[in-house]
């Protein structure tokens, strides 16, 4: 029973792989014939057997780009970017995206080199290394206290533990964050939860908005790139 097992396991796990493969292919077909609605179902499907692979989500993005919904584009293609912010054409997909809408990934007056050191690693390759670091400057100052050896060694690790765990909390304060994008063409900023409050902006999609609060179907929120405050509706907008 156990050897029937076994190969029925590995049987399913074959023509997992083999099913697979053909709809990546036909996803790719459809894409390339222009068929962008068609190849965006099958990418979809792929995702629900594959939930943290960036470069699902970047072809998700392809093809939201390709038919004009540029916030489900944004939003897309800034998952793809958290979970492989190293990848070049993610990055230079999700920056033209948000420059069609009037926004930047890289803020006004940082370097973009300072921008692509910031983001070196995703956060849980960010996570590991501080840990790693913290495992080898406990390792050595547990040497040095047994037997007073490796002192350079000792501050050298303190050092890298702390460049990494700064590095992390300036991350953390980044991931913490609720973002989200204006998901329809355009959406109105409103003073109050509600169409009988004045509205004070009209937002494009592909704007990046902060979440503060949520009330009925209402978010309050704050656009990233302006700073302005106010509330929009939770159908506008799609959370990252």
């Amino acid at each position: 029973m156990k050897k029937l097992f076994c190969i029925f396991a590995l049987l399913a796990v074959f023509a997992a792989g083999v099913n697979a493969q053909p709809a990546a292919s036909q996803a790719e077909q459809y894409y390339s014939q222009g068929k962008f609605s068609a190849a965006l179902n099958l990418y979809e499907d792929e995702l629900k057997t594959a939930p943290n692979n960036p470069y699902v989500y970047y072809n998700i993005g392809n093809c939201y780009f390709k038919m004009g919904s540029m916030g489900l584009a944004v939003a897309n293609y800034y998952r793809a970017f958290k979970l492989a912010p190293r990848d070049a054409d993610i990055r230079h997909n999700l920056n033209l995206a948000l420059e069609n809408a009037g926004e930047h990934l890289v803020p006004r007056g940082m370097p973009e080199v300072l921008h692509k050191l910031f983001f070196l690693l995703s956060y849980s390759e960010l996570k590991g290394v501080a840990m790693v670091c913290l495992g080898i400057f406990s390792l050595l100052l547990c040497v040095w206290l047994i037997q007073r050896r490796w002192a350079k060694a000792v501050w050298i690790g303190l050092l890298a533990f702390v460049i990494s765990g700064a590095w992390l909390y300036l991350r953390r304060g980044q991931e913490m964050q609720s973002l989200a994008v204006v998901a329809t063409p355009t959406a109105e900023l409103r003073s109050g939860p509600g169409t009988n409050f004045p509205a004070s902006a009209n937002l494009t999609h592909g704007h990046l908005v902060i979440l503060q609060d949520s009330r009925n179907n209402w978010n309050e929120v704050v656009v990233k790139s302006q700073g302005i405050q106010g509330w929009i509706k939770s159908e506008s907008i799609e959370k990252i």
